[in-house]
């Protein structure tokens, strides 16, 4: 009888994967690396990405939990090198999880963090002197060592969910969080002497220099390319760990294993953590298209947080350059503060931006989408914002577009553009400022376009500074040309395409041309009027 595979959706602990016979991807060649070269590490990952997996593997290592490791790489690893070290011994290791908790006030982060406390003193005790958390937690390395005769193991999943939660809606809590977590992940600086291995796990690099300048033994391996693959999941080991589950998701849809294996990669694939290395799939969606057999949408199932949304509209950034045109240096990369100045590194840090290619004369990375899934989930979800099409309705809206676009009804696919932007939403700044009311159109009419191509393939373009787009479809160019109503009518946007010969490139393509010309009405915050030729 063949053997049921298991594939781990929600299991986070090593100890019940492993013995629950749970599919692994074994990543514990990245643990001995990290074992043997250094001893104080941060990393940060997008959510859902296999921190919390790593890290109770980490876990599970230095408790001695040989008989967990059977036939994966670090047990091969550890025989070779046998003669250099004592292999497999228990250490203390305290354990901080932060996933288990909600945070709107100060009193949620001093609970969490005085449960754990606690639960190691009834192991180490504590002393009268050690009145608040950080001299608790310095107490505590310092009794585990001389108490064990080993250096303690101190592991921090998640360290920056109290402040992702407070940071947009609670600054005066935010900024309460951030000096608690200052002198707290301090002590594991000054109780170096007591210590074996630290590790720390988030989504962001939050303020590297005000959370963390106190431990600036710290090494980040967030971009480093030794460890570009240590959450999430290569193609070699996609490929490797999960042949049955791709066979049959292809025989679900119709596919041959070959264009199943192409559908994948353009959906959940992308993810880069450093220009030279290979790029990772989302492993929380890939698990779950294997359980349901369907390509659908499960890490953006949440939605994109709203403060994002907001930042990148009070910013006034231009939505089309997030498709692969964002450039940021290593600095841009890494710095994160809860204001809307710069949104950028956030949106890479937490996975919805993927680095696409690297100038390594200039020192610049230029950032886009990692795949379809984020792609389509971002922009549906910066629909309301520049439209006046709610969430529930932007699928729908969208859908109609698209057929009508497929079916060459210019008039009928016009019409639903000009009710999904209908009443584009206007702020003070933008009710003075001609380019930023252009802007918005232009970000609105990009949406639209961008988000028609999840249900036809099409070729969009926008370029930069004013609206002009070309949709291509299987027997049809669309030329579309964009005017305010106080710069030109539609007319005299359709002779700026037959003026400046956008048609010309497609001579010859064999595919009906159609330029379409049209004005946007200022006042009512809509499409006017367009016309069209070809």
């Amino acid at each position: 009888m063949e053997r049921i595979r298991k594939l781990p959706i929600g299991v986070q602990n090593f100890e019940v994967l492993q013995n629950g016979n749970f599919i692994y991807v074994d990543k514990t060649e990245f643990i001995w690396k990290l074992v043997t070269e250094s001893r104080v590490h941060f990393l940060s990952r997008p959510r859902r990405f296999g921190k919390s997996l790593f890290l109770s593997t980490l876990k599970a290592y230095f408790l001695g939990q040989k008989e967990l490791f059977k036939g994966l790489a670090i047990e091969k690893l550890e025989e070779t090198q046998a003669e250099m070290r004592d292999i497999w011994q228990e250490y203390p290791v305290l354990y901080l999880d932060f996933n288990a908790a909600q945070y709107r006030s100060v009193r949620d982060l001093e609970i969490i963090i005085n449960d754990h406390l606690c639960q190691w003193e009834k192991i180490y005790g504590m002393e009268p002197s050690e009145e608040d958390f950080s001299r608790r937690f310095a107490g505590l390395i310092r009794r585990a060592c001389e108490q064990t005769g080993k250096q303690v193991v101190v592991l921090v999943d998640e360290y920056d969910k109290p402040l992702l939660e407070t940071m947009y809606d609670a600054p005066e809590v935010n900024e309460t969080y951030r000096k608690i977590l200052k002198g707290f992940y301090g002590v594991i600086k000054s109780s170096d002497e007591y210590l074996r291995f630290a590790f720390l796990t988030g989504v962001t690099k939050f303020s590297k220099v005000s959370i963390f300048s106190d431990l600036n033994n710290l090494r980040d391996i967030s971009l480093e390319e030794d460890y570009a693959g240590i959450c999430g999941i290569t193609e070699t080991e996609l490929k490797t760990c999960f042949q049955p589950e791709i066979q049959v998701l292809g025989d679900r849809q119709g596919l041959s294993y070959d264009k199943t294996l192409a559908r994948l990669k353009q959906r959940y694939d992308g993810y880069l953590f450093h220009p030279d290395k290979e790029g990772v799939y989302n492993p929380f969606s890939l698990l779950n298209v294997f359980v349901k057999r369907e390509l659908g949408s499960y890490w953006f199932s949440s939605g994109t947080p709203t403060f994002l949304v907001d930042y990148l509209k009070t910013a006034y950034y231009h939505i089309p350059d997030l498709d692969g045109n964002v450039l940021l240096n290593e600095a841009g990369l890494e710095i994160y503060r809860a204001d809307s100045i710069n949104p950028l590194p956030i949106l890479f840090q937490a996975g919805y931006l993927t680095i696409k290619d690297y100038d390594r004369e200039y020192k610049l990375y230029r950032l886009g989408f990692p795949n379809d899934e984020v792609r389509y989930g971002f922009l549906y979800n910066l629909m309301p914002a520049y439209t006046a099409i709610t969430s529930d309705k932007t699928g729908v809206s969208v859908m109609d577009f698209t057929k009508a676009v497929k079916q060459g009804d210019v008039d009928g696919f016009m019409e639903k553009l000009k009710g999904i932007i209908s009443g584009i939403p206007y702020d003070s700044v933008t009710e003075k400022n001609l380019v930023l009311r252009e802007q918005n159109y232009q970000a609105a009419v990009y949406l639209v376009f961008a988000l028609m191509n999840e249900f036809i393939r099409t070729e969009v373009h926008c370029a930069t500074g004013r609206i002009d787009c070309t949709v291509e479809t299987p027997d049809k160019i669309y030329l579309f040309e964009f005017k305010l109503t106080s710069n030109g009518s539609a007319e005299d946007a359709l002779k700026q395409i037959k003026d400046k010969q956008y048609a010309d490139r497609y001579t010859g393509s064999g595919k009906r041309v159609i330029a379409i010309g049209a004005s946007f009405d200022e006042e009512k915050r809509t499409l006017k009027e367009w016309v069209t030729e070809g």
